[in-house]
């Protein structure tokens, strides 16, 4: 009996790191977060975003008023593609002010050179930006909008922290996106949000006035005080 005891005895001893070793497990599993899935950056044609109906069906002057896009001010296009947006803003700043055409995708730059030299634009400037950088100059921008591009950027805050710099006193940042996991081309307006407060923005106001389908939406940010 003795010995039966002195052998269960050695049994526990050795078995109980193990089992503190399985409970602990799970717990620091549960520690690391994933970063977010993102949607991989569009590189196919880009005359599809000049759709028919594209003006009326996202409401782009609605827009460009709550942006405050007026003439004289310089507005930054962020993911500007084929510049669908790029050209309409660069008519409603006038000669008087400027758009910076985004993009980190040289194709798109060059199109969009072309395109404005076409239209006779002369106040389209394009940037060959990098993901986490639109590498746009210092205190110079009144209006920003990215175009259903935030579900395609990977670093959001570092992005939105980089612009930063770039921003005029009460500039306004605009979001227009669908609601998505991240990689289905789309984003939640609540991660947005969320992601804009850690790079030191204030949510000023959002509408689902885009598209009015219900997936769309646009939020305004500001610099926070």
């Amino acid at each position: 009996m003795f010995r039966h005891r002195v052998v269960l005895a050695l049994l526990l001893l050795f078995l109980t790191p193990v089992c503190t070793q399985a409970q602990s497990a799970p717990a620091s599993a549960a520690q690391q977060i994933a970063p977010r899935k993102t949607s991989k950056p569009y590189t196919g044609d880009l005359s599809i975003f000049d759709s028919p109906g594209r003006d009326e069906r996202l409401q782009i002057n609605r827009v460009m008023d709550i942006l405050e896009i007026a003439p004289g001010k310089t507005v930054a296009d962020i993911g500007a593609g084929s510049g669908w947006f790029t050209v309409r803003a660069a008519r409603r700043v006038t000669e008087t002010g400027s758009v910076y055409a985004v993009d980190i995708n040289p194709e798109a730059t060059r199109y969009i050179d072309k395109r404005a030299q076409k239209e006779g634009l002369h106040n389209v400037k394009t940037v060959l930006s990098k993901s986490d950088d639109p590498q746009l100059p210092a205190n110079q921008i009144d209006s920003v909008l990215l175009l259903k591009t935030y579900h395609e950027v990977d670093k959001p805050v570092v992005l939105l922290q980089n612009l930063r710099a770039s921003l005029r006193p009460g500039a306004k940042v605009g979001v227009i996106d669908r609601n998505g996991n991240g990689e289905n081309h789309g984003v939640a307006s609540d991660i947005v949000i969320k992601e804009a407060s850690e790079a030191g923005y204030a949510l000023q106001s959002r509408y689902d006035f885009v598209k009015g389908d219900g997936m769309d939406y646009f939020l305004v940010f500001a610099v926070k005080d």
